[in-house]
């Protein structure tokens, strides 16, 4: 479950204020709540896979390399061989 912040950040223009003054204003607002922060901080997150979803993996990689290696020692490995490979061990 992912937990997700919503932030709304509003400036309202001044009278006789320029863009430029708005925008950098905009800007320090943002820089100064840590919106920026938080999403950078996330962005690469990855939630951490179960023991049980890690070892399946584990042995699903170690099966098909036995497999590969198999293929090799008897010439017949290929792009078609592996995809076959894959297919038959999809779990």
């Amino acid at each position: 479950m992912r937990k997700e912040v919503l932030f709304m950040i509003q400036v309202k223009r001044k009278e006789k204020e320029t863009a430029e003054s708005l925008i950098r204003r905009f800007s320090r607002r943002v820089q100064q709540s840590g919106v920026l922060r938080q999403v950078r901080k996330m962005r690469f997150h990855q939630t951490e896979k179960s023991r049980v979803k890690r070892r399946d993996e584990a042995l699903y990689k170690v099966d098909i390399r036995k497999e590969i290696s198999r293929l090799k020692k008897l010439g017949k490995f290929d792009d078609e061989a592996l995809r076959e490979i894959k297919k038959k061990m999809t779990r």
